[in-house]
């Protein structure tokens, strides 16, 4: 065991993070910790690194262990460029290596005992530098920096230029080759293209130590780890495996809890039924048996209700009207900044219905693209049509959108003055907004705030074809998975940017990548993406020529779908998981249907038996009798709700 954590305890005023948890990470262990926006993972990797005081508790390492930590905000020395940051990361080897060189320099002048001890000295820090693997210490530099999305002539770039997201990835650098015992990284992938986190991943796979990651990224959890630590409610629980994993036993179990929760309920209901029936009965025995029942339903300890999954987030999106089938015509597009041509030359089309993902490295254009089709830049050559009928709604990862000196209600009520105070408090609160917090200016949001008021403005849109710039920024993972539910039952056309694999994966149909100024056209989700990349590359991007540009455009999609039409099993198997999906997201929205109804008719009957104590319906024989009635309509509709809940749950 390299850390352990016995009985955390940590609050912020009456904000409890976390009460009396505990976990613990092996040698090689790679672990993840999650939970909601808010949660306190940070905290913790804080209160680990002695950066947080605890509340209780201890926080053990194994002795003679190192500790490296990635925080999300970086400070870099002043004055030096990227590679000098991270060449101090092996400043030891290097002071090592300069002995080395001094000491052969020395060699020749000594003599006698001199050049004996010299020579000890020389073969000790000799052999040091071999086991340290000093001879390979630049091409490793150089690999962690290309690694990260870094090209050569930016290793001079000096720090102190640089953006935010530059920083995180050169302090992500420096950490790597510090080789600690145990890594502890907090959103490593943020600010990483899909190059980059799947370089990442391999490297931490292979990482001899242990890793402790705190990420939103579900496709990278899957792929690294095999622990992952939960916090919720102020709980921490332990789980093996990697998040799918994780996933599947956190619904396994919440569908046990309920389970075990209806049951019971439908138990005391049967007991309560029996015993007023004995009692109805006005016999010296039959009221025995009931105050001998009433006893026993007295004994049991009741069974708490499972909270109810992604309860925080609700909405849904809805177009107002259906538009044509062809929704946009991009032809012979063309865009360059400062002589670096962006895209040259591209052409492609959207169908009405489609979920179209636009992927590609860093600083390739695809925002570009999306604002040029939103008219917020303008293109160097080339056009676009939109087709009839079609209504856009704009998710700006930058939230330009939005307007920093109005408050979150204003931004709501200015852009839809035909609702009332109450219809857009409603609006907010689906969002997580309630009482003054609606009043909060835009400038003094957190990047997840700004993200949920975007997506109010884009629900309230009624928008049939979505054009979403990183729509999964700084949402946490309950939020993404909203969306996503949100996205795949509707009925209207996407078009978005993402470095989510996973949300790539769960949402689009259909996937264009920008690689050398020219898109590749996948009719697929990010596992066939993956699957076809290397052969579709070489076939219709191979080049940044103008002539390979308007080939892979003119043919790209038509030869990809031959290449699928070949495939008979390929596709089969990719019809047959979207059906899969399909039946299981209905499975999901029948069996929360289902729950809200028996909440629903629950609810109303403690209110029928509340009712039913009041002076003013008691005494009125007709109300008892209307409300009994209904009381009696209800508890039949709830044994065949819990009927129905069983088999979907199942």
């Amino acid at each position: 065991m390299i850390l352990a954590c016995h009985n955390l305890k940590k609050a912020f005023g009456e904000r409890v993070i976390v009460r009396e948890g505990s976990f613990h990470i092996e040698e090689r262990e790679k672990a993840a910790l999650v939970g909601i926006n808010g949660a306190g993972k940070s905290t913790i990797l804080k209160m680990i690194m002695n950066e947080e005081p605890s509340d209780g508790g201890e926080i053990i390492l194994a002795k003679g262990k190192t500790i490296g930590y990635l925080a999300q905000h970086q400070n870099m020395l002043p004055d030096g460029t990227i590679y000098d940051e991270l060449r101090s990361a092996k400043a030891d080897i290097f002071e090592m290596e300069q002995k080395i060189r001094s000491i052969e320099l020395e060699l020749k002048s000594l003599s006698g005992d001199e050049l004996e001890d010299r020579l000890d000295t020389y073969n000790r820090l000799q052999s040091e530098f071999e086991a340290r693997n000093g001879y390979a210490c630049e091409s490793e530099i150089t690999g962690v920096l290309k690694g990260l999305g870094f090209s050569e002539d930016e290793f001079s770039k000096k720090t102190d230029t640089l953006s935010g997201g530059q920083k995180t990835r050169v302090a992500l650098g420096k950490l790597l080759l510090t080789n600690p015992d145990i890594l502890l990284l907090d959103e490593p992938t943020n600010h990483l293209d899909l190059n980059s986190i799947a370089w990442l991943e391999t490297y931490l796979i292979n990482y001899p130590g242990a890793v402790f990651i705190v990420s939103h990224d579900r496709y990278f959890l899957n792929r690294v780890v095999t622990k992952v630590i939960e916090i919720e409610n102020g709980e921490i629980r332990m789980y093996m495996g990697n998040y799918k994993a994780y996933s599947e036993k956190k619904q396994q179990l919440r569908d046990a809890r309920l389970k075990e929760y209806y049951n019971q309920q439908r138990e005391i209901k049967h007991q309560q039924a029996v015993i007023d029936k004995l009692k109805s009965f006005n016999r010296e025995k039959s009221i025995r048996r009931a105050e001998s029942r009433e006893k026993m339903l007295e004994k049991i300890k009741p069974v708490e209700k499972p909270v109810e999954v992604n309860s925080e987030m609700h909405f849904s999106l809805e177009p107002s009207c259906v538009s044509g089938n062809d929704v946009l015509t991009v032809e012979h597009l063309s865009k360059q900044f400062d002589g670096q041509v962006l895209f040259r030359d591209v052409s492609f089309e959207v169908k009405r219905g489609e979920h179209i993902a636009i992927i590609g490295d860093n600083g390739t254009g695809k925002t570009t693209l999306l604002k040029i089709l939103n008219q917020v830049q303008t293109a160097d050559t080339g056009s676009f049509t939109l087709g009839a009928k079609v209504r856009i709604g704009y998710y700006d990862q930058e939230h330009h959108v939005l307007h920093d000196k109005k408050t979150i209600f204003e931004e709501i009520s200015d852009d839809y003055p035909m609702l009332n105070n109450t219809q857009i408090r409603n609006t907010l609160a689906a969002f997580q907004f309630t009482g003054d917090e609606v009043f909060k200016e835009i400038h003094s949001l957190s990047g997840g705030e700004k993200g949920r008021v975007s997506l109010a403005k884009l629900m309230l849109s009624e928008a049939n074809f979505l054009i979403l710039d990183e729509p999964t920024n700084h949402l946490d993972i309950a939020s993404k998975e909203i969306l996503e539910e949100a996205l795949n039952n509707y009925s209207g056309t996407v078009l978005y940017v993402s470095h989510d694999r996973y949300f790539i994966n769960s949402t689009a149909s259909r996937i264009l990548e920008l690689v050398n100024q020219t898109f590749v056209n996948y009719i697929g989700n990010y596992d066939y993406y993956l699957e076809k990349k290397d052969e579709l590359t070489r076939a219709y991007a191979s080049g940044a020529s103008s002539g390979s540009s308007s080939a892979a455009n003119s043919s790209g999609s038509g030869s990809i779908s031959e290449n699928r039409a070949a495939d008979p099993g390929s596709k089969l198997s990719w019809q047959e998981q979207k059906e899969q999906q399909a039946r299981e997201r209905k499975r999901k929205n029948d069996l929360k249907k289902t729950e809200e109804e028996i909440s629903r008719l629950e609810d109303r009957n403690a209110r029928i038996d509340h009712e039913m104590t009041l002076e003013e319906v008691y005494s009125n024989s007709v109300k008892c009798q209307e409300l009994a009635e209904e009381h009696a309509a209800n508890e039949k509709k709830l044994e065949e709700l819990y009927e129905t809940w069983e088999l979907l749950a199942e």
